[in-house]
């Protein structure tokens, strides 16, 4: 077996796995429940809650198409991340796979745009949630209610990794809580077996059509929700800090589609069904879920739906934070960030890179309210359009990369494999460059997203020939002491020694 070839047979990565990053004698490690939770509710946001209106109202009831068609690519996906993820659990998961499959360039690319998407969803997320909390208590300045946030999580994400679990748990409980709640009553009323109620499945048909605005319409919607499914990776990033990651890869991957199928496609079904698509309130005015929920004559439903959604935000703000964190720490120990971002505490949180990921959150939270008018904020939301479709398409190539790399016999011990390779990977490829021409050509907000994003790689690409030189630099400095121990995660692993199998 050759060298490179080595590099993917090891079952744990020994730079930025567990064992490395995160040793088993410094900290507890997340438990079962933890990671059945953000696997189960770890995707569920406000884009849900209230994004899910735009896309009905643009769309009309084949928005149903959009989800689904969404979440099958998603699916995909999260199925090639979860067969390298299972044969070597990695905290920085995808951006390792894509550097070792790929080179150093990929790597660098995806871990750092991957940490800038998640920098600005912490800042929209705490925007969001001071927003809401400023409705409720008018006395206080929403900026003030969306710095407090962003402590409250800070602090949360410092304690320990278990603590990150424990809230992360019961947010996504109330959120999951939620949505049978939804599911269960919205499938008594569509039957008309809900008080007041009468049979509306035909909804799905009498107001202009099914697809009302035409197929072109549904494929435009893909273009919209694929980015609510933005971060079911988190699962997979997660399991690999639990007590058995392997079993919680593939768990995170093994259930995404029916949590797709049933929270996703199953609400936006209902929604359509519940009420004619042209008739749905405008989101800024009133969210679907809480529309829907007062159509149920539940007594404080608008109250109860306020405070999901404010749990859903502040779910996302927490795993937002979480991942922001992991990825910086993976980044710095590569060497495409300081090495001090990777610092630990006595506990494996990587906290240099926590406070470092809150910053940027603070600054956007100070811009978007010291100067709304500056574009600033807007700029830094829109740039990071992209990064899911480069994140998707990362997986795929490297998926196909990690298959070639691997001897026959490997292949056949693979505990999660990805069918039809390397057919379904391709597909996935191309459906994400038809998705970004379908950006390009929709309208000016998703077309500005595509630019702005664009305006993002181009940075990376100016500093990427520092990175790579620095790189270089220090490759060259270890091999003058080939005996020298590896005192820093930054350092790969000395090359292993021929051995019969």
């Amino acid at each position: 077996m050759t060298t490179e070839q080595n590099r993917y047979s090891r079952p744990i990565s020994p730079e930025t796995s567990v064992a490395r990053v995160i040793p088993k004698t410094e900290h507890k490690k997340l438990k079962s429940r933890h990671i059945t939770m953000i696997t189960l509710g770890g995707i569920i946001g406000a884009s849900l809650f209230v994004g899910s209106g735009n896309v009905i109202r643009s769309v009309g009831p084949a928005a149903v198409l959009s989800y689904l068609i969404g979440g099958l690519l998603v699916f995909l996906a999260m199925r090639m991340l979860g067969e390298m993820a299972s044969a070597r659990p990695a905290v920085g998961s995808f951006m390792e796979y894509a550097r070792e499959g790929l080179g150093n360039w990929a790597g660098y690319f995806v871990g750092w745009l991957y940490w800038y998407f998640w920098v600005g969803v912490i800042a929209f997320e705490a925007v969001i949630s001071g927003s809401i909390l400023h409705g409720w208590f008018p006395a206080f300045p929403d900026w003030g209610f969306s710095i407090v946030m962003l402590l409250l999580f800070t602090i949360t994400n410092l304690i320990s990794l278990r603590s990150f679990g424990e809230v992360e748990f019961w947010l996504a409980s109330i959120k999951v809580v939620a949505i049978i709640i939804f599911l269960g009553v919205g499938t008594l009323f569509v039957l008309g077996l809900w008080p007041n109620a009468e049979f509306s499945v035909q909804n799905l048909w009498e107001h202009g059509g099914f697809a009302p605005n035409g197929a072109w319409a549904v494929i435009s919607g893909v273009a919209i929700v694929i980015f609510s499914y933005f971060g079911t990776e988190i699962a997979v990033m997660a399991a690999s800090e639990s007590e058995n990651p392997v079993k919680g890869v593939r768990q995170a991957t093994n259930t995404v589609i029916w949590r797709i199928l049933l929270f996703f496609v199953g609400s936006v079904l209902l929604i359509v069904m519940i009420v004619p698509w042209n008739q749905l309130p405008d989101p800024q005015d009133k969210a679907p879920f809480a529309f829907i929920f007062s159509l149920f004559g539940l007594p404080g439903a608008d109250l109860f739906m306020s405070m999901v959604i404010l749990t859903a935000v502040c779910s996302v703000l927490n795993s937002g934070l979480y991942s922001a964190a992991r990825m910086f720490a993976a980044l710095a120990g590569k060497g495409f960030a300081p090495k001090f971002i990777a610092k630990q505490s006595k506990n494996g949180v990587p906290v240099v890179a926590v406070l470092a990921s809150t910053l940027g959150g603070y600054a956007a939270v100070i811009v978007n309210f010291v100067a709304p008018e500056s574009g600033i904020f807007d700029f830094i939301m829109n740039s990071a359009g992209l990064v899911a479709l480069f994140v998707y398409a990362f997986i795929a190539l490297t998926q196909i990369r990690f298959r070639q790399k691997l001897t026959a016999e490997e292949q056949a011990n693979l505990k999660l494999r990805m069918w039809w390779h390397p057919w379904l990977a391709i597909l996935l490829i191309a459906a994400v460059l038809g998705i970004v021409v379908v950006m390009i050509v929709s309208g000016e907000g998703t077309r500005t997203q595509v630019w702005t994003s664009l305006v993002s790689v181009a940075v990376l690409a100016v500093f990427w020939p520092l990175v790579n030189r620095n790189l270089k630099r220090q490759a060259a400095a270890r091999a003058t002491e080939p005996d020298a121990p590896s005192l820093s995660p930054a350092e790969p692993p000395a090359p292993e020694p021929h051995a019969e199998h």
